[in-house]
């Protein structure tokens, strides 16, 4: 699969659809966002059932703003809509393929249950609070 546009109309929508699903911000005018560019097109190609979504910043500035991007490039990886990496950034091909594969890996049944367990106010780790 190749990379897709996304905009602020369809970005619910495709987190909802699809179980991970990889963001890059950039820009135009961003010269590191140019050169990362072949690089995630490579990983989309190479993962055709992950997403590989590019967001403009420029013509998307109130989505990019929702996430408070303030650093282009910037590579978000969400999987079942949990946010599980966002960083600025271009990645060299070897980290970005091993970022894929720890997305894959994570067990999402552990991050939903920490996820609840901070929503709770529950300490952690046997702190007392």
């Amino acid at each position: 699969m190749t990379t897709v546009n996304l905009t602020e109309n369809m970005f619910s929508e495709t987190i909802k659809g699809n179980s991970i699903v990889f963001v890059d911000f950039w820009a135009e005018w961003c010269g590191p966002c140019r050169n990362f560019a072949p690089v995630y097109e490579k990983a989309s190609e190479a993962n055709p059932d992950i997403v590989f979504a590019k967001v403009d910043t420029e013509t998307e500035q109130a989505l990019a703003g929702s996430f408070q991007i303030t650093s282009i490039p910037t590579l978000m990886a969400i999987r079942d809509g949990v946010v599980l990496y966002s960083q600025a950034g271009a990645l060299p091909q070897d980290a970005l393929n091993n970022l894929v594969q720890a997305v894959r890996d994570v067990n999402m049944e552990e991050v939903r249950a920490e996820i609840a367990k901070s929503e709770s106010g529950e300490p952690e780790n046997g702190e007392s609070k």
